[in-house]
């Protein structure tokens, strides 16, 4: 089943319904609630379709990783530093994967579903089901982000960077 399910999140039909679900129902949050401001999308534009690496200090997964796939997807349809009405959410950009704890995405049938937009999940290093604990990487977490970089974009958030403008941990999110 979880092969199945791995080889569902690299179908873009699959992935463009999740986006489209998630967007509409978290669309609100950002523009009329959080009232998001986006500067710098004109990078985002020249950016080559594949191998692109965006680091975030995040707060939660969701937020993040959701904010970033409707930033795209509106650069996609030519917004520039809005979001707009989300029309964009008819046709995603869905070349993007990000990053995410296995333990987090398997938590519960929202993050499961969530996972369908472009988990890479990897195993946590220094926690496993809220313990503190001590084991080596799995090489075969830090293939996932180099596949997944060959084609696409992948967001990578931080490890333990849980506050607002907080320094990276050293040794986090390099990958070749």
């Amino acid at each position: 089943m979880s092969s199945f399910f791995e080889r569902l999140k690299r179908v873009r039909i699959v992935r463009a319904v999740v986006y489209a679900i998630v967007g509409i129902v978290s669309y609100p949050g950002l523009v009329w609630v959080n009232r998001l401001k986006i500067s710098g999308t004109e990078n985002i534009q020249h950016l080559p379709r594949r191998s692109v690496l965006f680091v975030s200090n995040h707060q939660t997964y969701f937020a993040d990783v959701i904010t970033f796939l409707h930033i795209f997807c509106a650069v996609k349809w030519g917004k520039k530093n809005r979001l707009g009405i989300p029309y964009y959410l008819l046709n995603p950009f869905t070349r993007v994967y990000y990053v995410a704890a296995e333990e987090t995405m398997n938590g519960s049938w929202i993050s499961r579903f969530f996972a369908l937009a472009g988990a890479l999940t990897v195993k946590r290093t220094w926690r496993v089901e809220g313990k503190e604990i001590r084991r080596g990487l799995d090489p075969s977490d830090t293939r996932k982000v180099s596949r997944a970089l060959q084609d696409n974009w992948v967001i990578t958030l931080s490890t333990g960077n849980y506050k607002t403008f907080c320094a990276r941990k050293k040794g986090n999110c390099i990958y070749h």
